[in-house]
């Protein structure tokens, strides 16, 4: 598939400060800032740090000096979605007025032994759908999902077919705990930032459905989605900090940057390995070919003691 045309495009990166960047999160942000730079386009970085308990102390600021050690460089200010409060209230009470979201006072144990969701998570059985049962009170809000097949194209995994109703259930958009959820704040962020492209992890993918939903239910753009492959362990587990995934502030930049780089089927020389950063960044840019991007959702990393 071609990338869409849009002048200019703008992209973004939107890690969450749950630890420091690793070799995967490297992927993504390198994916996503090549093909809009390539396209002289805006890229946006984001701080994905709505859900506050999940979040370490300190780990922001070093994904910042990481990002600028390994010579990226964004539009703007960064943005915060624990500073954003304001805006996913407003957004959700669009949805209530326009009655795409109900209260929901179920607990987690009583959604848990309802069966499960697609993707192994709870599936919501739409309990409170109709009501509240009789002397409870609502916990959450819950966004309607409409019934039927959501059709879209993914620019790198093709075409895609959900039935969020079916498969997902009814999701949360703001939690009992008061926070609100990841779906609604990326569709928000990325309405009112302008983003024309999502370019991320194909560990994301199942959530698009959800967040076009959410779009068309806010009446907001929706942009095009590119997933890139997700880099695994040779366990076929996705490097994270839960599969003990080495920061990439271990490896020097321009070996970092063009492991990455190959990884995302680039045919980078050997030299660039020895190159400056700077060096290493004039050559993806003058050669970023989208069109050699893996299109499958996880790519195995054989040695990790490379990276």
């Amino acid at each position: 598939m071609h990338l869409p045309l849009s002048n200019p495009p703008i992209g973004r990166f939107a890690p969450s400060p749950t630890g420091p960047l690793h070799f995967g999160s490297l992927v993504a942000a390198l994916g996503s800032c090549l093909t809009v730079r390539t396209r002289d386009g805006r890229w946006l970085l984001r701080m994905e740090d709505v859900d506050g308990p999940r979040c370490v102390p300190g780990a922001a600021d070093e994904i910042l000096r990481q990002l600028e050690t390994l010579g990226f460089a964004w539009d703007g200010d960064v943005a915060w979605q624990s500073r954003r409060s304001e805006a996913y209230a407003a957004a959700l009470e669009r949805l209530q007025r326009s009655g795409h979201v109900f209260g929901c006072a179920c607990t987690r144990r009583e959604v848990a032994d309802s069966g499960l969701a697609r993707d192994g998570s709870p599936r919501y059985p739409g309990t409170c759908r109709g009501g509240l049962p009789a002397g409870r009170e609502a916990r959450a809000w819950r966004f309607a999902a409409p019934a039927g097949d959501l059709h879209w194209a993914d620019l790198l995994q093709g075409e895609q077919v959900e039935d969020v109703a079916h498969d997902v259930g009814d999701f949360v958009l703001k939690r009992a705990d008061g926070l609100f959820a990841y779906q609604l704040a990326v569709v928000v962020d990325d309405a009112e930032q302008g983003v024309t492209e999502v370019v991320r992890g194909a560990d994301l993918l199942d959530s698009t459905a959800r967040q076009i939903a959410l779009q068309r239910a806010l009446g907001v753009v929706q942009p095009a989605y590119a997933h890139l492959p997700v880099a695994c362990n040779a366990a076929g587990e996705k490097l994270s900090k839960q599969t003990l995934a080495r920061s990439v502030s271990d490896l020097r930049p321009a070996v970092a940057l063009s492991a990455a780089l190959r990884f995302l089927g680039q045919p980078t020389p050997d030299a660039l390995a020895r190159a400056t950063v700077r060096e290493v960044w004039e050559w993806a840019l003058a050669h970023w070919d989208f069109a050699r991007v893996p299109r499958v959702r996880s790519v195995v990393v054989a040695d990790l003691t490379t990276l």
